[in-house]
C-alpha cells in the first residue's frame, strides 16, 4: 500500500478522525496516482495515522476509511463495513413497520463517497467520488454477500459528481429492481420512484419528522409545500387532519402522492394535490386558510457562492407562511442546505418572524435520523435541520 506523509503541523484533523485530508496537508503526492489507490498516512511525529483512498490532486486528496494499519482493502473489507452499518440499522431502525432507510451513509459509515438506500429488498447506490467509483464492482459484490438484496440499482447522478468532473451513471447492477418500489415506513406504505425520482426515490431522512407531525395535524387544515410524493401529507391525514393540501411542480410526483393516499386507505376527499410553484401558491392563498404549514424545499444553497441568493429564498417562503398562519398555528420548516448551519437557520427564522410581526416558539428541533448519523468532527456532513414552530 502506498504511504503518504502528513505534515506534522497538519496531523490534528486526522488524529481527531476527520474523514478528509486536503492536498496541502501532505508533504508530497506522487505523480500519476489513480483515484481509488489505497494509501497509508503517516507522520514523522506520530507514525501511522490512518488508511484511505487517494481521490484528487486538488482539494480533498485522501478520504479515510479506517484506522487499522493491518487491514487489507478487498471484498472482505467492504463486507465488514457493510455488515457493521447494517447491524446498526437493523437494531435501531428496521422493524416490521419500517423496511426503508439509508444503509450506508458515506464517510459516516467509513465508506466515503458511497451511499446506499434500502427499499425493502432493493438497494439504490450512489458513487459521489472518483476514488470510490474505482471500487464499485467490489462493493457491489460485498453488498450482495452481506445484504442478499433482490436487486441493486445505481443512481449516481448527484451534483457532487460534476465537481469531480464525472459523468452521471444510472442503471441496473444486479438482480431485478422495478421502476417503482413499494416500501413501508412507520406502518405506512409508500411507492418510491427509485429510477427517476428525486434523490434515490424518497426522502428517507425525514422519517422521524413526518411521524412528529401527526400530533400537530389533528382537526387542523394542513398545507404541505414541496410535497413531492406526499410523505408529510399521508402522516397529516393519518394524524386526523380535517383537510390536507399538497403543492409541488412535479406532475409525476403528484400522481404517486395520490396513489400513496389510496395505498394507505385514507380519505382522498380530505386531500388535494396541486401542481404549482410554491411561492405562487403561497402568494395567492388566504390568510388563516391553513393551521399548519410544512416547508420542505430542495436545497436553496447549492454552494457557498450562492449562499446569499439561497437565504433570500428561505426568508421569502418562511415569511409568506408566517403571515398566513393564525395564532397558535404550526410551521414545520426544513432546510437541507449544508451551507446553512442550524443556528444560522434559526437566526434567519427569528429575523423573518420579526419582519412578519410574529413571535415564534420552537417546539421541536430535528436533524439527522439514526440511519443518517454524522461523525463528530465531520461538520461538512451535516445538512438537514427541521424546526416545529408555534406562533
Amino acid at each position: 500500500m502506498l504511504t503518504l506523509k502528513v505534515k506534522n503541523q497538519k496531523t490534528g484533523p486526522v488524529i481527531n478522525r476527520h474523514p478528509w485530508v486536503f492536498s496541502q496537508a501532505l508533504e508530497k503526492i506522487p505523480d500519476n496516482l489513480k483515484p481509488g489507490t489505497p494509501v497509508k498516512l503517516i507522520s514523522d511525529r506520530t507514525g501511522y495515522l490512518a488508511t484511505g483512498y487517494f481521490n484528487s490532486y486538488s482539494q480533498i486528496a485522501v478520504r479515510l476509511w479506517g484506522y487499522d494499519e493491518q487491514e487489507e482493502i478487498n471484498k472482505d473489507f467492504f463486507v465488514r463495513r457493510i455488515q457493521r452499518a447494517s447491524d446498526i440499522r437493523r437494531k435501531y431502525v428496521e422493524t416490521p413497520e419500517t423496511n426503508a432507510y439509508r444503509l450506508i451513509n458515506g464517510e459516516n459509515d467509513f465508506l466515503p463517497g458511497f451511499i446506499v438506500d434500502k427499499y425493502d429488498r432493493h438497494l439504490v447506490i450512489q458513487c459521489h467520488t472518483r476514488g470510490i467509483e474505482a471500487w464499485k464492482d467490489a462493493i457491489v459484490e460485498a453488498l450482495i454477500e452481506a445484504v442478499n438484496p433482490t436487486g441493486i440499482f445505481e443512481r449516481s447522478d448527484s451534483s457532487s459528481r460534476k465537481i469531480e468532473g464525472m459523468e452521471n451513471n444510472s442503471g441496473l447492477l444486479y438482480g431485478n429492481v422495478p421502476d417503482v418500489v413499494t416500501m413501508k415506513e412507520n406502518g405506512f406504505t409508500f411507492l418510491a420512484d427509485v429510477k427517476q425520482g428525486q434523490k434515490t426515490g424518497f426522502f428517507l431522512d425525514q422519517r422521524d419528522k413526518r411521524y412528529a407531525l401527526m400530533k400537530y395535524a389533528r382537526d387542523r387544515s394542513v398545507l404541505n409545500c414541496f410535497c413531492y410524493t406526499g410523505g408529510f401529507s399521508i402522516y397529516a391525514l393519518a394524524g386526523g387532519a380535517r383537510r390536507v393540501a399538497g403543492v409541488d411542480v412535479s406532475a409525476s410526483a403528484l400522481e404517486l402522492a395520490k396513489e400513496n393516499v389510496k395505498l394507505n386507505g385514507l380519505d382522498a376527499g380530505k386531500c388535494e394535490f396541486v401542481r404549482d410553484d410554491v411561492k405562487a401558491y403561497l402568494k395567492n392563498a388566504q390568510t388563516g386558510e391553513f393551521d399548519v404549514i410544512i416547508l420542505d424545499p430542495p436545497a436553496f444553497i447549492k454552494d457557498r457562492k450562492k449562499k446569499m441568493e439561497g437565504l433570500v429564498g428561505y426568508r421569502s417562503i418562511n415569511e409568506m407562511a408566517l403571515r398566513m398562519l393564525p395564532e397558535n398555528g404550526i410551521l414545520t420548516t426544513c432546510s437541507c442546505s449544508a451551507h446553512l448551519p442550524l443556528l444560522d437557520f434559526r437566526y434567519l427564522l427569528s429575523e423573518t418572524g420579526g419582519k412578519a410581526k410574529r413571535s415564534l416558539r420552537f417546539l421541536e428541533t430535528y436533524t439527522h435520523g439514526i440511519d443518517h448519523a454524522v461523525l463528530a468532527p465531520f461538520l461538512e456532513g451535516e445538512y438537514l435541520k427541521c424546526f416545529f414552530v408555534m406562533l
